[in-house]
């Protein structure tokens, strides 16, 4: 049921037809994120999302917006460090339409002086919402410090001076370096005849030129740093974080295995530990961010400032405990399980299966269908989870940020020294 094209220049056109559904979603993707900018340039590959919403020549914003509003459908769009989409969801009898006002925002946007000053502040906004909302902000400072000095390191949103600084030159030179044919596929799932769609966006996207700036780039160097940020707060946010691996690494299926596993659910072992137990955190998960060529798993937590130690001594004894041992017969089996079913449940809805097409001809060129991915994931052992473990979990690698009211005291690495 998936099929893919690539027109004359080179635009590919991938398709997953669901006969059973009444929906089509479709999304013009760009192999373009933050981490293509240059520090100066941090944020425009955001802003550029932004603005092609603000009007084209042939529709005023409102115009685009009531197209959508008209027929009950979605018009959205997302940046990434390593790829934007623009998208919609609409009746599949719209999906015609959604794809010609797509295009046109993609290739006739007009990027107009006084558009661009008012989203600037719709943007500086966002990031001061980012920097007030601690649970999140928390993940920035991470990967800021982390991988510093690298433009995965770079927050998506950009920084109030580069945003303040980024103008119109900028944002339509760096739009037409890299929005170029080579990086360029549109995705579509659901009510959707391949040929026809095809067909259509050889007219629309025909336009759209060849290879543009060639990026060269290498994975980050990790940085095993303990940051203590003082911050006025009602909790203390914790993020401890290793390095982890690429999105197409080998020991991929034992990665979401063992997330899972550790922190990925109620019945994984740091909700357990900390908050069922305990009752020390509301909020406590583990999580893997992969890219290309490299990646990091992490721990976050909050929790009451006055239990931050005993947090941080339970999360990193369950750490340990996972690097020596694995995970028992019963735990790896109930994680595959809840891998395979949010696997399934999550590919009911056209959105999710056009996701799913884009990402995997991003990190793979191919399909990988859902009985692959099943396979990959049954045949996971506990030899692969404590090899994953042992080069995630190295004390010398390991790294923390906390952010909250810490009254001065500041936390060291001997958090996680290895036991005796």
């Amino acid at each position: 049921m998936i099929q893919k094209s690539v027109i004359g220049n080179g635009v590919r056109i991938l398709t997953e037809a669901m006969p059973q559904v009444v929906s089509s979603s479709i999304g013009i993707w760009v192999e373009n994120g933050s981490r293509y900018e240059e520090p100066a340039e941090n944020g425009t590959s955001h802003f550029i999302e932004h603005l092609l919403f603000k009007g084209t020549k042939k529709r005023t914003a409102a115009q685009i917006a009531e197209a959508f509003d008209a027929v009950g459908g979605v018009l959205n769009a997302f940046t990434g460090k390593e790829y934007t989409c623009y998208y919609a969801k609409v009746l599949g009898k719209d999906l015609e339409m959604a794809t010609e006002v797509l295009a046109d925002i993609f290739l006739e946007s007009v990027f107009d002086p006084a558009e661009i000053e008012r989203e600037r502040q719709v943007v500086l906004q966002e990031i001061s919402q980012a920097e007030d909302t601690p649970d999140d902000f928390i993940h920035d400072l991470f990967t800021e410090n982390f991988w510093k000095g690298h433009p995965l390191a770079l927050p998506i949103f950009g920084s109030v001076e580069t945003v303040n600084k980024i103008d119109r030159e900028q944002l339509t030179s760096f739009m037409a370096a890299r929005y170029r044919s080579s990086r360029v596929f549109i995705a579509a799932a659901g009510q959707v005849e391949h040929e026809r769609l095809t067909a259509k966006c050889a007219g629309l996207f025909g336009g759209v030129a060849g290879d543009g700036k060639v990026e060269k780039f290498s994975p980050p160097v990790d940085r095993p740093l303990v940051l203590n940020r003082e911050k006025k707060l009602e909790q203390a946010h914790i993020c401890i974080g290793g390095p982890g691996i690429s999105q197409s690494h080998r020991l991929r299926y034992a990665a979401y295995v063992l997330n899972t596993a550790l922190g990925g659910g109620m019945s994984s072992r740091l909700f357990q530990e900390v908050r069922e137990k305990r009752g020390r955190v509301y909020s406590i998960y583990s999580f893997i961010s992969s890219f290309i060529d490299s990646g990091y798993f992490g721990v976050y937590a909050g929790t009451n400032p006055e239990w931050v130690d005993e947090v941080l001594e339970v999360t990193v004894a369950e750490l340990r405990k996972v690097e020596r041992d694995g995970l028992e017969p019963v735990e790896l089996a109930r994680a595959k399980s809840q891998l395979q079913g949010n696997m399934l449940l999550g590919m009911e809805s056209t959105d999710s299966r056009m996701n799913r097409l884009a990402r995997n001809e991003i990190y793979f060129r191919r399909d990988v269908s859902l009985d692959e991915l099943s396979v990959g994931i049954e045949a996971v052992t506990n030899d692969n989870i404590v090899e994953l473990a042992s080069s995630w979990y190295q004390p010398d690698k390991l790294a923390m940020v906390l952010l909250g009211d810490l009254k001065g005291r500041k936390i060291g690495r001997d958090i996680f020294a290895p036991l005796a």
